[in-house]
């Protein structure tokens, strides 16, 4: 699938969103599997309206740095990016893909595209966090494709 990337304009807050939400729906999921339902309750107590409105938040504060991966007239991916203060990093913040475009090559082309434009914009490494549960497995897929490495690290929850 060849999809095009341009940036994000305020049309296309909805489908981001929508596309968002289905894509990490089963991420939802594996996190509340691997940490249980008291744990992921705190965490994300309704975590589809957290996640819509962190993608609209991400939207309109990234301005100028987000963009679309559309195949026809349709949405398919987006990604964000954000360049640190120190002026030598930039980050992907947020990276989805529509589970019917997922396994096509939307997300790499993203990965991609986004690497070119913290290139471009001087700095000289990128970072990227996703998480280590089952769930995440095609993001980490994702990034470790295009070159990242992995630091382990071990983040422990604890109900009380």
């Amino acid at each position: 699938m060849t999809a095009n990337i341009r940036r994000f304009e305020d049309r296309d807050v909805d489908p981001v969103v929508g596309l968002s939400l289905r894509a990490w729906g089963p991420v939802f999921t594996s996190m509340a599997n691997v940490l249980g339902s008291a744990i992921f309750a705190q965490l994300h107590p309704d975590w589809e309206s957290g996640q819509a409105q962190a993608v609209k938040d991400v939207c309109a504060s990234h301005v100028g740095n987000v963009w679309v991966a559309e195949v026809g007239a349709q949405v398919v991916g987006f990604v964000a990016i954000e360049f640190h203060q120190d002026g030598r990093t930039g980050e992907i913040s947020m990276l989805a893909v529509d589970p019917d475009a997922q396994k096509q090559g939307v997300g790499t082309a993203l990965t991609e595209f986004a690497l070119a434009r913290i290139k471009d914009a001087g700095m000289t490494m990128a970072i990227v966090e996703t998480g280590g549960d089952p769930g995440h497995a095609p993001a980490r897929r994702t990034y470790e494709k295009a070159g990242y490495t992995l630091l382990p690290i071990a983040r422990y929850f604890k109900a009380l």
